[in-house]
């Protein structure tokens, strides 16, 4: 990496985090659910509630924990995030009760989705201005690379290895790969670096930077995250029971793991074209399409019973969660800008870490109570459909503050 420049070797860093941040992701850890429920004993609502709470509370920690990132550098930053997540790995495989396995999905939720993604798009958020959107869209390649190996993968080890073990050697991995990485790639960069940029004789418009207090203040900012929060709750919910959705339409039990790779591919595609877009046309401009494909799905959901139908509808997941990956970490910038970018980002991390836990709670609550895979389709496009046309009154109004010279 000696030889790349600083724009490259930060995106590496996002992009390796990136992938890393799925091993507490709810993709990840539904593959885990039948193993555990079993050997502990649990319904899928026990299971739903118990992942749910952990996960409210690591969203909690995360808006103090994530702020960090704007006081400290982000070499050391990295350390503690990976060290954190090497312990919390090495915990999950010794779940041996209720009690540890709340404690394990708090570590993973806090961890791994939660400070892995939130230091990797911080980080490519300031780092970059130009080229943000294609910066963002490259580094969550990393996501999509993840969600399109490791469902196949896993299941694949479970016929060789206990899931403790493999859990055992995901933390080897982890304590040995990520420390090189970010010696070999953001050892140089500061709060105050940014991308080397050849047209240095564009002129940028100085745009006022929102502090956490302000933004909350601001009624765009929930209208937004309303229609950003959608893509996590209801794919977490699809994640986290797949097995039931696998039951209820009769699927075999591969046929998700198999749509998984489709739902990748998609989000690859979409990611590639997003980052151009967003640069383009600005992430403000192209919000209102982020759920119109995940809205689509949930009607494929709705009226499909056919196994053909589980690659068509993680196949619309996957386009806008290609859409929401990018345009989610690019729009605060563009309208709050960047100084105090970590802070807002830590509260909108942490949103989205509590949407999951709602998906988690609602669906596995909606499932203990005789609810079809139907009926929760049709409730979630309801919900897309409701903060959809909020934000098409709203869009017009969203504009950065711009600073007078």
């Amino acid at each position: 990496m000696i030889n790349l420049s600083l724009n490259k070797k930060v995106i590496i860093f996002g992009f390796i985090f990136t992938f890393f941040s799925s091993f507490g992701q709810s993709f990840f850890l539904g593959l885990f659910n039948a193993p555990i429920r079993n050997e502990l004993g649990i319904s899928h609502g026990q299971f739903g509630n118990i992942y749910a709470i952990a996960t409210i509370f690591s969203s909690l920690l995360l808006i103090w924990v994530g702020k960090k990132i704007d006081e400290y550098q982000i070499i050391y930053y990295s350390f503690f995030v990976i060290i954190l997540l090497f312990l919390s790995s090495l915990f999950f495989s010794f779940i041996n009760s209720i009690y540890f396995f709340a404690v394990g999905i708090f570590l993973m939720r806090f961890s791994g989705q939660g400070l892995m993604s939130h230091t990797s798009t911080t980080t490519i958020s300031r780092f970059f201005e130009k080229s943000r959107g294609k910066a963002l869209s490259t580094i969550w390649f990393g996501l999509s690379s993840a969600e399109f190996v490791l469902p196949v993968l896993i299941t694949y080890l479970f016929m060789i290895y206990s899931w403790r073990t493999v859990w055992q050697g995901i933390a080897l991995i982890i304590i040995i790969f990520l420390p090189l990485i970010i010696l070999n790639t953001i050892r140089t960069i500061n709060l105050e670096s940014r991308e080397i940029d050849k047209d240095k004789d564009i002129k940028n418009i100085k745009i006022k930077s929102w502090r956490r207090g302000e933004v909350i203040k601001d009624y765009r900012f929930y209208i937004v995250s309303l229609n950003m929060l959608a893509m996590p709750w209801i794919a977490t919910g699809v994640f986290v029971y797949q097995s039931f959705i696998s039951e209820s339409k009769m699927w075999s039990l591969y046929t998700i793991p198999k749509a998984f790779m489709v739902y990748s591919i998609t989000s690859i595609v979409t990611l590639f074209f997003s980052g151009y877009l967003v640069d383009k046309f600005t992430s403000r401009k192209l919000i209102p399409l982020i759920n119109l494909p995940l809205l689509l799905s949930m009607f494929v959901l709705f009226t499909n019973k056919h196994e053909i139908s589980a690659y068509v509808f993680l196949g619309l997941v996957g386009i806008s969660n290609g859409l929401a990956n990018v345009l989610g970490s690019s729009t605060w910038a563009e309208i709050y800008g960047v100084k105090f970018i970590g802070s807002i980002k830590a509260l909108t991390t942490a949103f989205m870490v509590f949407s999951t836990a709602f998906g988690t709670a609602v669906f596995g609550l909606l499932i203990d109570n005789g609810f079809s895979i139907e009926d929760i389709a049709l409730v979630s496009g309801i919900y897309i459909l409701i903060s959809l046309v909020l934000l098409i009154i709203i869009r017009k109004s969203l504009e950065p503050t711009k600073l007078s010279k």
